[in-house]
């Protein structure tokens, strides 16, 4: 279950939305240049993942109940996977924008003002970014790195945006504004694209990283020294809460006391290597061939 305070870093989030909002429409309007509006424009769909992300965050606070007995961590993946989703239909509308202005081709004003109001709105995002980003991976929460990864796309794009009106502004070349605009659409459908694949991966329970079962590997190294055995080791992971299941194979002469007893010492290592985990495990005797013939999952 996630902290219920992690929202109010939803509406940190929807607050600097609506302040680059703000910040970057003026820039566009005082510029008239197109590059300024493709990034305006992904300030909405900031605005729409964080609205999305209060939501989900809300959600997947909730404790377990009897038609959700895991919990409703997974509803992180639904604001990541919208949020991907409002990048990849900006970045279609920003390439429409700049063909049309390739098309027709038309002077920057007031480029000076316009690029320092710009500037001052990508320091919004980011300090905002590294706020998200600390607090979405103490939290182990996909949707507040999620918002974070687009903040610092986001502000890269918008030091990209400013370098290149900057540009034409001192040399001219108006195919420049409309150029850039189109490598801004091009960077954030991959932003996008990467987010939705990530969501896919929780949604379909993909197992944990590498790092973290190399940490349980190591964990049950050191019980297998004792004359321990595992098998049909599974993991995945559901928003912030990972979930861990194994099976363990102990001696024969063990009293039921005994296995239950060193399970439990199994499973607070693993929880201790892996934050926020919830770790099943299933005892068997190591001498009985019924216990090698269960490892698949429909056993």
């Amino acid at each position: 279950m996630l902290p219920a305070n992690l929202k109010r870093y939803a509406w940190l989030s929807i607050a600097a939305a609506l302040a680059t909002i703000l910040l970057k429409g003026v820039a566009w309007w005082i510029t008239g240049s197109v590059g300024l509006l493709s990034d305006a424009l992904e300030s909405f769909v900031n605005l729409a993942g964080a609205l999305m992300a209060l939501a989900m965050l809300s959600l997947a606070a909730l404790p377990a109940d009897e038609n959700h007995a895991h919990g409703h961590g997974k509803a992180e993946y639904f604001s990541s996977a919208f949020e991907g989703f409002l990048i990849a239909v900006a970045a279609v509308l920003i390439a429409w924008q700049a063909i049309d202005r390739f098309v027709h081709p038309r002077p920057l004003e007031a480029v000076g003002v316009g690029l320092a109001v710009s500037a001052v709105a990508s320091i919004v995002n980011l300090l905002t970014a590294r706020t998200l980003m600390s607090v979405g991976k103490r939290y182990r929460s996909i949707t507040l790195e999620a918002d974070a990864h687009h903040l610092m796309t986001d502000v890269f794009t918008s030091a990209g945006v400013i370098i290149g009106v900057g540009l034409v502004w001192l040399t001219g070349w108006l195919w420049l504004d409309p150029a850039i605009a189109l490598a801004v659409a091009v960077n954030i459908l991959w932003t996008g694209w990467q987010l939705m694949r990530r969501s896919a991966a929780g949604l379909m329970d993909a197992s944990l990283p590498d790092d973290e079962l190399a940490g349980i590997g190591a964990i049950l190294d050191r019980y297998r020294a004792q004359g321990l055995e595992f098998h049909a080791l599974r993991t995945r992971q559901a928003g912030t809460r990972a979930f861990v299941t194994l099976h363990v194979l102990v001696p024969g002469e063990w009293t039921v006391q005994r296995g239950h007893d060193c399970s439990e010492q199994i499973e607070a290592d693993i929880r201790g290597a892996v934050p926020h985990a919830h770790v099943t495990t299933h005892l068997e005797p190591r001498e009985d061939p019924l216990s090698h013939a269960d490892q698949l999952l429909d056993r």
